[in-house]
C-alpha cells in the first residue's frame, strides 16, 4: 500500500504537496491536510486517495467561491456558474454552493431585498426590469415578487421620475405630444408598467401653452426651410405631415401654416 514519503511545502502559502513512495503523488491544502492527517508514514490505499482528491476538489471551490463572494453580494447561481466558469466540476461547484448558503453566507431573499433597495436609491428600472434582472441572477420567482412586492406605488414614481427627467429638457422644442411619447417608451422599456408609466408622466408640468407654441414655432421653421423648394399646396401638406408626426395636433398646425405662431412674412425671411 503506498505511503506518505514527504509532505513539502509550496510556495504559495497553505499549499502542500504530497509524495508517495518516493514520487510526487498531489497537492492540497491546509484543510485537507488536516482533515485527513496527512503526515509522513500514512498509508494512503486507492479509496482514501480518492476521497481525499473529493475533500480538496470541494475545498478549493468553496475557497474560491468565498474569495468571489467577498467582492459584494452574488446569488447562487452566480456562484456556481462562477466555479464553473473556472473549471470547477459541476458537483463540486454545487456542493460549494450550498456549504456558502448552509452557513449563511448566501441567501437569495436577502440579496433580492437589497437589489430592489439599491435600484429604488440610484437605479432606474422598474418593477418589471428589476425582476427581469433578478431573474437572470437565478432568483427564484416566489422570492423576486416579495421583493417587489414590498415597495409601494410612490417609490417607484421616483425612480421613474428620475429616469425620465432629462427629457423635460425637450419642452419647447419639441411638442409636448411628443415628449410624453418618448417618457412613455423609455419607461415602458425600462421595465415600468403602462399605468406606472401615465402615473409618472401626469406628475410632471407638460401643460405649458408658452413651452408648446415655442416648441411649434421651433419645428415648423425647421420645417418650412426643409421644404420651401416646393410649390406652396405642396410645401403646406409636407409640412403638416412633418408637423404632425411630430406630435403636434391639426389645429396646431392649421394655426402655424396660417401665420398665426410666426407670421408669414417673417416665415419667408428664413
Amino acid at each position: 500500500m503506498p505511503i506518505i514519503t514527504k509532505v513539502s511545502a509550496q510556495k504559495r502559502p497553505g499549499r502542500y504537496n504530497i509524495f508517495l513512495d518516493q514520487a510526487y503523488a498531489f497537492s492540497v491544502g491546509e484543510r485537507t491536510l488536516a482533515e485527513f492527517a496527512l503526515f509522513k508514514g500514512k498509508e494512503v490505499d486507492d479509496a482514501l486517495r480518492a476521497e481525499i482528491e473529493a475533500f480538496e476538489a470541494s475545498a478549493q471551490a468553496r475557497d474560491l467561491a468565498a474569495k468571489y463572494l467577498s467582492y459584494q453580494p452574488r446569488t447562487e447561481k452566480e456562484i456556481t456558474d462562477y466555479l464553473i466558469k473556472r473549471e470547477v466540476a459541476p458537483a463540486a461547484a454545487q456542493k460549494a454552493t450550498k456549504e456558502l448558503k448552509d452557513l449563511g453566507y448566501l441567501d437569495d431573499r436577502v440579496y433580492a431585498q437589497l437589489f430592489v433597495k439599491n435600484n429604488l436609491q440610484v437605479g432606474n428600472s422598474g418593477p418589471k426590469g428589476v425582476s427581469r434582472d433578478l431573474a437572470k441572477k437565478g432568483v427564484d420567482p416566489v422570492i423576486i415578487d416579495e421583493a417587489i412586492s414590498e415597495v409601494d406605488q410612490e417609490a417607484w414614481l421616483e425612480v421613474g421620475k428620475r429616469l425620465v427627467k432629462s427629457l423635460m429638457n425637450q419642452q419647447g422644442k419639441i411638442a409636448n405630444r411628443e415628449v410624453v411619447t418618448k417618457m412613455k417608451v423609455k419607461l415602458v422599456s425600462h421595465g415600468f408598467t403602462s399605468d406606472l408609466a401615465e402615473a409618472i408622466v401626469q406628475d410632471f408640468d407638460l401643460a405649458s401653452q408658452d413651452a408648446q407654441q415655442e416648441a411649434l414655432a421651433k419645428q415648423g421653421i425647421k420645417a418650412y426651410k426643409r421644404f420651401r423648394r416646393y410649390d406652396e399646396a405642396t410645401r403646406r401638406q409636407k409640412m403638416r405631415q412633418y408637423l404632425y408626426s411630430h406630435g403636434f395636433s391639426g389645429d396646431e398646425i392649421t394655426a402655424f401654416l396660417n401665420g398665426e405662431i410666426v407670421p408669414l412674412e417673417e416665415l419667408e425671411e428664413y
